[in-house]
């Protein structure tokens, strides 16, 4: 089982490769991959990541088949789903790494945003759960000179909505926070750039 600090190296390694435009030359073929998997998966970090198409965790990391175990939700919101999807690969499969991924020009940070300037109780009932989680944090800056600035704002939200993910993730299960003070779990923010391809990541202590 690789400890957190060992997967977070690989990560930032995949990380550095894909920006660089290119692969690992040892990636074995996916078939014989996949036959091999078919008997247990062990991933090595599990990501909770924006549905963003432009955001697969896989490539951007630069890790194949049975690498990563990912949850993606428009967002990176922090829903019983996801938290329960976390308690299973942490417990189950000894995953000791957990990555909340943001990226910047977030749709559902946008969608949030304009909701908020322009409410016209348009939403659906769904669509709203997804901007009522990122809100609170989204007000916070939009009572500062922020405001004014739209790019700016969007920005700080997108790393304000992953830190609220990332705490929540630490201080809403029981059973992970057993992990995270006893078995080396650690829960880590980070942001993909759309632009550079990098991944930045925060709150690793």
């Amino acid at each position: 089982m690789a400890s957190a600090t060992e997967s977070l190296e690989r990560l930032k390694e995949g990380n550095q490769r894909f920006a660089s435009n290119v692969r690992a030359p040892e990636r074995p073929l996916d078939h014989d991959r996949r036959a091999e998997l078919a008997k247990a998966q062990a991933p090595f970090a599990i990501i909770l990541g924006c549905s963003d198409s432009r955001v697969p965790a896989e490539l951007v990391f630069d890790q194949g088949l049975g690498d990563l175990f990912v949850i993606r939700v428009a967002g990176n919101i922090v829903a019983p789903s996801q938290v329960g999807s976390i308690e299973f690969a942490a417990s189950r499969y000894g995953v000791r790494l957990v990555v909340v991924m943001g990226h910047s020009q977030c749709g559902a940070i946008e969608a949030t945003i304009e909701e908020m300037k322009r409410p016209d109780g348009a939403q659906s009932r769904n669509l709203r759960s997804i901007v009522d989680r990122i809100r609170p944090w989204v007000q916070t800056l939009m009572e500062t000179p922020l405001r004014h600035d739209h790019e700016a704002l969007v920005a700080a939200s997108v790393r304000a909505n992953v830190r609220a993910s990332v705490n929540h993730l630490k201080h809403a299960s029981e059973l992970l926070e057993d992990l995270i003070d006893h078995h080396g779990l650690l829960v880590v923010g980070a942001e993909y750039s759309l632009d550079t391809g990098v991944v930045e990541f925060f709150d690793e202590g």
